[in-house]
């Protein structure tokens, strides 16, 4: 397992090809188990797909030369920057693919697929048992409301009747000052009422918008009405 298949970096048309093959195997693999624990964003599992082929084919390419592997870096570099941020699944992915890539590239073909599957079983796992599910019991509650109104007490029966406490956090003005969003941190007593707690808020908000969401997102699983 821990014996590369290129020795004193030597190269066979053979080794290559086995190492090409593991690779796109385990690339594979991995776009699998992202499509299957995860919601495939565009074309992102192809990219898993191929990621580690591509790597493979760098580190044989650079081969210990110190120029080629200036030049290498230079380029991630550009990729990385000139490209759009990533969720940290999306992130946890790439990088996945890419160590499973440097293993093959490096010759460590039974190390490689090794990799893969073990993490590929803790993935899938851990996804299976909703170990990524949020545990947090708090909720971000934005209200749209009219100007004229004074929300100072505006809320206060509701949020008795549904909640367990609410902290109002932020006041702001919108729509050209003729709107208010007001922002609080809340634990519902009931979280399946949460529809009739945000039909409630909308007759009193005069039918604008509630957005109801899970603390640090920016949307979380929002209910916008």
């Amino acid at each position: 397992m821990f014996t590369s298949i290129f020795h004193a970096g030597t190269f066979s048309v053979i080794n290559i090809t086995l190492t090409f093959a593991v690779s796109l195997v385990c690339g594979l693999l991995i776009a699998i188990i992202y499509k299957r624990c995860n919601v495939a964003t565009g074309k992102y599992a192809i990219v898993l797909a191929i990621v580690p082929t591509i790597v493979a084919a760098i580190i044989l390419i650079i081969n210990g030369n110190l120029g080629a592997s200036v030049a290498v870096l230079g380029a991630f570099g550009l990729v990385r920057f000139r490209s759009a941020t990533g969720t940290a699944a999306e992130i946890g992915y790439l990088f996945y693919a890419m160590a499973a890539g440097l293993s093959a590239g490096m010759g460590f073909l039974t190390l490689t697929l090794v990799l893969t599957v073990v993490v590929g079983i803790a993935i899938t796992a851990l996804e299976f048992l909703g170990f990524a599910q949020p545990v947090v019991q708090d909720r971000v509650l934005k209200i749209t409301i009219p100007e004229h109104l004074n929300y100072h007490g505006l809320f206060d029966e509701l949020f008795k009747s549904y909640t367990r406490y609410t902290h109002l956090e932020t006041v702001r003005t919108t729509g050209m000052g003729t709107l208010y969003e007001l922002q609080y941190r809340l634990r519902l007593k009931s979280p399946d009422k949460e529809k009739e707690f945000i039909d409630d808020l909308r007759c009193l908000n005069g039918n604008l918008d509630v957005c109801f969401a899970i603390p640090g997102t920016q949307s979380g699983r929002a209910t916008s009405l």
